[in-house]
């Protein structure tokens, strides 16, 4: 097995989660698959001591950008609609994760590529900053942002506390304090 085969071992999970975070599902493949063929062309190139993984994140970034460009380009037919596709049978981890990346491709452009890039990738936030072309300081501060949206838009506020039906009997009763010299 050879060098390429090797880092599409490694790193096909990783290229695949960015593709998934950034495009719908039906795309993402088509761009993993692009990302790697780009990235075969290109490996013979490659400088000797390059992050691999950061490279790979970099090139499939940039491929989901192609296919989002690409998509805005089609054309959309107007007498006919598509067949609804059928439903999916409902399963909640699949829900849960349908949420947090339609939660994630809901970001911002750099809070999402941060996200996706640090969190999802394992890129260091230097690594991100790296790959995105922005300071060090800008990705934390993104992906940071990024991961505050995603709390708020995930996390349901707490409920608040039922007040209590007599204020009266909600309180303990006070404590007895001891005479001086009596018993004890």
């Amino acid at each position: 097995m050879g060098p390429f085969d090797r880092a599409v071992e490694q790193h096909g999970v990783t290229v695949l989660r960015v593709c998934r975070a950034l495009l719908p599902p039906a795309d993402a493949d088509d761009a993993w698959s692009e990302t790697f063929l780009a990235a075969l062309v290109a490996w013979p190139g490659l400088p000797p001591g390059t992050n691999v993984e950061a490279w790979l994140v970099t090139v499939a970034r940039r491929k989901a950008l192609d296919v989002l460009r690409g998509q805005a380009r089609r054309a959309l037919p107007v007498e006919t609609l598509p067949e609804p596709p059928a439903p999916r049978p409902f399963d909640e981890v699949l829900a849960r994760d349908d949420e947090l990346l339609d939660a994630v491709r809901g970001l911002p452009h750099r809070q999402r590529v941060a996200v996706v890039g640090h969190h999802l990738a394992g890129l260091s936030h230097r690594e991100v900053a790296e790959a995105t072309g922005v300071s060090h300081d800008a990705a934390r501060r993104a992906a940071s942002d990024g991961v505050a949206a995603l709390r708020t838009a995930l996390v349901p506020p707490p409920p608040p506390p039922a007040p209590p039906s007599d204020p009266h009997r909600a309180l303990p009763p006070a404590p007895r304090r001891r005479r001086p010299g009596g018993p004890s």
